[in-house]
C-alpha cells in the first residue's frame, strides 16, 4: 500500500507556481523584504483580519524573536504549556528566559488558566499559551490574570492559522467575530509544508502595537537601517521571495484547502463517533476550525494502548503522530529539570493522544483504510 503521512503539504499547481515566479528572472530580487514579500505581508493582514504582520524564515524565529522584542530581563519567568511542540519550549530557553510549565485541560489541551495564577512570582513578566490543535485558549480568563499582573501575553498560534473567534466588546454589549490572531499582546503563526498555510518555510508574527513591527523589523534584518547604519544588534530571519510567492499562490486557495479537510474531518467524525475506547477533544463553540489537525483519545476501554495502535497503523505503512510525547518539559535534553513539576494531566494525554493524516483532497480509499485499522486494531 502507498505510504500515508500524517499530512501531505498543499501547493497550487505547478503551471500556476512557475508563472508566478517567472518576473524574479527579470529584478533578480530573490530575498531583503522584496516585492512579494510586502504583498504576502498585506494580503495575510487581511486574511488574518490583524493591524500588522511581520514575515519571518519559520514559525520558530517568529516566537523566538517576538519573545526577544519585549527586552524581558535575563532570567525572567514565562508561564507555559509543555504540550506542545518543542519549539514553543526552546524559544523560552533560547532568550535566556525560564519556562514555568502549567499542566493543561482534557478536554482540550489547551493550558489550564485556573492554574496559572498560583505559578505567578515576582519574576514573571509573561504567559505563553497555545492554541494546541487550533482549539483556541481561554483568553478571557488568561488575559484577566495578565493584567491583574501586569504580565504580557504571547500565544503561539502556530495550529490555529485562519480561524476567527466571537469577542465581547468592552461593554460586553456588542460582540464581533475577529481574527485569533487579535488576541493578547502578539500571535505567531507557522507557515511549514505541514500546516494548513504553507509558504514552504515561513512563519509571521501579529499584533496591534506599530512599534513592535520596526523592533522585529530590526531583529530579523541584523538591525540594517541603510547602508552603513546598523541601529541594534539582530538576526537574520527574512523570508525569501520563492517562499513568499508559494504563499501568496497557496492563500488564493486556502478556503478550497480547508473545506476539503473539513469534509475529511467529517468521514472521521461519522465513522468513530460511536468507536468503543476512542474519545474527542473540544473546541470553543464561539470559534471556528481550520481542520489542521485529527486527534483521537485513546482510553483504557479501547483494548488496546495508543502505542499498539500507533505501531499497526504504521505497519500498514500509515504515518499517525503522538503530538505531544513526550511532554516538552520531560525531553532529554531538559536533563530532568523539570521531571517533578506537577504535570499529571499533560503527561497522562501525551500517552492518550494520537493525531491521524488529514491532509487536502485526502483519498477516500486512504482515509477508509486507517479508519478500518482504528476500527479494528487486532484484526
Amino acid at each position: 500500500m502507498k505510504r500515508i503521512n500524517i499530512t501531505q503539504s498543499s501547493m497550487p499547481s505547478y503551471e500556476e507556481y512557475i508563472e508566478a515566479i517567472k518576473p524574479l528572472w527579470d529584478s533578480h530580487w530573490l530575498t531583503n523584504m522584496g516585492n512579494y514579500h510586502q504583498e504576502l505581508e498585506n494580503k495575510l493582514r487581511e486574511y488574518l483580519d490583524v493591524p500588522f504582520v511581520s514575515l519571518m524564515v519559520n514559525g520558530h524565529m517568529s516566537l523566538e524573536l517576538t519573545l526577544q522584542s519585549f527586552g524581558f530581563p535575563e532570567g525572567s519567568e514565562v508561564i507555559t504549556t509543555p504540550f506542545t511542540f518543542i519549539s514553543t519550549t526552546h524559544a523560552i530557553v533560547r532568550n535566556r528566559l525560564e519556562p514555568i510549565f502549567c499542566d493543561i485541560k482534557p478536554e482540550d489541551g489547551t493550558i489550564d488558566e485556573s492554574k496559572i495564577e498560583d505559578l505567578i512570582t515576582e519574576k514573571t513578566v509573561a504567559i505563553m499559551p497555545v492554541h494546541v490543535y487550533g482549539n483556541i485558549c481561554d483568553y478571557e480568563k488568561i488575559e484577566d490574570i495578565a493584567y491583574k499582573y501586569g504580565l504580557k501575553v504571547i500565544y503561539d498560534a502556530a495550529h490555529a492559522f485562519g480561524e476567527r473567534i466571537t469577542i465581547a466588546d468592552p461593554s460586553g454589549q456588542k460582540k464581533e467575530t475577529v481574527g485569533v490572531g487579535n488576541l493578547g499582546d502578539a500571535s505567531i503563526f507557522s507557515f511549514h509544508a505541514t500546516k494548513v498555510f504553507n509558504t514552504i518555510e515561513g512563519g509571521a508574527a501579529v499584533f496591534s502595537n506599530p512599534a513592535l513591527y520596526d523592533k522585529l523589523y530590526n531583529l530579523k534584518n541584523f538591525g540594517i537601517r541603510g547602508e552603513e547604519l546598523v541601529v541594534e544588534v539582530g538576526a537574520n530571519a527574512k523570508m525569501n521571495e520563492f517562499c513568499a510567492i508559494m504563499g501568496l499562490c497557496n492563500l488564493k486557495h486556502i478556503d478550497d484547502s480547508i473545506a476539503s479537510r473539513k469534509k475529511c474531518a467529517k468521514r472521521y467524525d461519522d465513522a468513530l463517533a460511536s468507536a468503543k475506547g476512542i474519545s474527542f477533544l473540544t473546541q470553543r463553540a464561539d470559534s471556528s476550525k481550520n481542520y489542521a489537525y485529527y486527534p483521537i483519545v485513546i482510553e483504557e476501554s479501547y483494548g488496546q494502548t495508543r502505542d499498539f495502535l500507533y505501531e499497526k497503523l504504521r505497519a500498514n505503512n500509515i504515518f499517525s503522530r503522538k503530538y505531544f510525547h513526550p511532554i516538552t518539559s520531560d525531553q532529554a535534553c531538559f536533563k530532568n529539570k523539570y521531571k517533578n513539576c506537577n504535570l499529571d494531566i499533560a503527561r497522562d494525554l501525551s500517552k492518550k493522544v494520537l493525531v491521524l493524516p488529514i491532509f487536502e483532497a485526502m483519498p477516500q480509499e486512504s482515509q477508509d483504510k486507517i479508519i478500518d485499522i482504528v476500527l479494528n486494531p487486532a484484526k
